[in-house]
């Protein structure tokens, strides 16, 4: 068989003295374009605010031409039917009249009449309505309000209720009758509660049709961009990355920060572990010991192992071996004494070790997974830099048009996108079966050389460049490092690429090329009939696979 030396050897990424790749791991995989949308297999498209409001349009046009309704009319049939016009049409000419009464549209319009022969008293204030100033209005109901009263109570619910104020009622309280989108531009003299009132139906749109149309808001902060999903073909469980306008990558499955190859509910546990409580009180387990006589925890924050505990108890012992300091003779606990350690004693070190390697294994994971995390937003601190100054100062100095030096951007995009992938590998590392060893070796050969690989592109990408902006290298050397910066954007692209899909696959490869055992000297994984290790010819005392 094989041997996985051979293997490992083919599947590295090489670079040489002058920083080229050579090459590239999984040789079955075809290398792409930096597409991130083809290459998912997702179709979506962004869409901003006035592409989003056309569609809306467009709806209401369409329906209030098929019904011959008002506009106003259209739109409260659309939210009652979360904008579905198809479930509208086929209730409307099913039974139109039973539609009308749950909507609260009743044949009788909306009317704007001055009383001045036949006064009427307002519903709310319960004065006489009988001139201009003080007309009366109504929805298709016909229950009479003044118009300051309703105007009132229209704007109240529009700055109160929130996007409550688009099922808004007549004020009435036996009456259902919708307040329509006319009522609101008629009595409604503040162009900010209209413009809100607006903002809340346009959100509407895409918040209320999502199950339908697969519609949803950038989770940015302040980004006013929506994704239109209208196509999927891949892994449902780890979903797709979204890539906004707005630069914000986020996972259309579960709205958290992009974070492939790791799937929503590893992210989901990992960022609650990294919340929890109780990894402070593992802290506390590790690094506290209870007294003795009240047994109540305390932290050794000095060097002497003389612990007094505080009052009332001022019990005194020894930090190390819990026994009683007696002032009147040296304390001494350095000889072992089988016999003294009893087995609750034991029980409990057994447990404070066990939670002690939990927590050791866990902030050695979360620390490289924060470091990245830290890298790549200073990344993207560089790339503003890089497009507000660099382009610019290269521009002059080199004679370069700015498009010429659009890899230096590409070189600093591809480090934010590995950087992302890098972080979240350490997540599927902590969580990564135990009893798998040869696919954790795998794994961890693949990290590492990842890791490399993505140190040296930040390195030429950040370091590298800094002469070049002082004018110190010819233009001949700048070329040649536009060749060699261009090359490794490229290249560890596609490494990233492929790494990606093999964690989201579960090493599956391993599993083909059969079962591995791990050398406990160099952890090198041999084939296992190999009954020595193939690269340091170690005879390991029992094999792990």
């Amino acid at each position: 068989m094989e041997c996985m030396e051979d293997s490992i050897k083919s599947n590295a990424l090489h670079i040489d003295e002058n920083g080229i790749v050579a090459g590239s791991f999984f040789d079955r995989f075809v290398k792409e374009e930096d597409e991130e949308q083809s290459e998912a297999g997702v179709n979506y498209v962004i869409l901003n605010e006035a592409e989003i409001r056309q569609r809306q349009e467009d709806d209401i046009l369409r329906v209030s031409t098929a019904l011959s309704e008002s506009r106003a009319a259209a739109i409260v049939l659309l939210r009652h039917f979360n904008w579905n016009l198809s479930k509208l049409f086929d209730h409307w000419f099913d039974d139109e009249d039973q539609v009308r009464n749950v909507v609260g549209l009743y044949r009788t319009p909306i009317v704007l009449q001055i009383m001045s022969d036949h006064p009427i008293a307002c519903g709310i204030c319960f004065e006489i309505c009988n001139n201009i100033t003080n007309s009366t209005v109504w929805a298709s109901c016909g229950h009479p309000f003044c118009r300051d009263c309703y105007g009132g109570y229209i704007s109240k619910s529009i700055n109160d209720e929130g996007p409550g104020c688009l099922f808004l009622r007549c004020p009435d309280p036996s009456c259902s009758a919708a307040v329509g989108e006319d009522m609101i531009g008629m009595l409604i003299m503040d162009n900010s509660t209209k413009l809100k009132y607006s903002r809340y139906l346009l959100r509407s749109y895409v918040e209320d049709s999502y199950r339908r149309r697969k519609i949803k808001w950038c989770p940015a902060p302040d980004c006013d961009y929506a994704v239109d999903f209208f196509d999927f073909i891949g892994n449902c469980r780890t979903g797709f990355d979204v890539h906004c306008r707005c630069s914000f990558n986020f996972c259309w499955n579960c709205n958290e920060e992009a974070h492939r190859p790791v799937d929503c509910d590893t992210v989901a546990k990992w960022n609650m572990k990294n919340k929890d409580e109780s990894e402070n009180a593992n802290w506390i387990l590790v690094n506290t010991k209870s007294c003795p006589q009240c047994k109540r925890l305390i932290e050794k924050d000095h060097g002497c192992n003389h612990m007094r505990c505080a009052p009332p108890c001022r019990y005194e012992f020894c930090w190390h071996c819990l026994g009683e300091w007696s002032s009147k003779s040296f304390h001494s606990c350095n000889k072992y004494l089988s016999e003294a350690v009893s087995e609750a004693d034991e029980t409990e070190i057994k447990r404070r070790e066990v939670v002690k390697a939990s927590l050791l294994k866990y902030t050695h994971y979360y620390n490289r997974w924060a470091a990245n995390l830290r890298s790549r937003q200073k990344a993207l601190e560089a790339i503003r830099v890089v497009q507000a100054e660099y382009l610019d100062r290269l521009s002059f100095v080199y004679g370069q048009e700015k498009p010429l030096l659009r890899f230096i951007t590409e070189a600093w995009q591809q480090i934010i996108r590995c950087r992302r992938v890098l972080q979240w590998t350490y997540a599927y590392g902590y969580y990564f079966p135990q009893h798998q060893w040869a696919k954790k070796q795998f794994f961890e050969y693949l990290q590492g050389e990842a890791e490399f690989s993505l140190e040296r592109l930040h390195y030429c990408a950040e370091k590298e460049l800094v002469k070049y902006l002082d004018g110190e290298g010819s233009v001949q050397d700048f070329m040649d490092y536009r060749l060699k910066l261009a090359e490794l954007t490229s290249v560890i692209g596609n490494y990233f690429k492929n790494l990606v899909r093999a964690l989201e696959d579960g090493l599956s490869e391993v599993e083909s090329n059969g079962t591995y055992w791990s050398c406990e000297l160099c952890s090198f994984m041999n084939s296992l009939p190999t009954k020595r290790c193939q690269m340091c010819h170690n005879f390991p005392m029992t094999i792990n696979l």
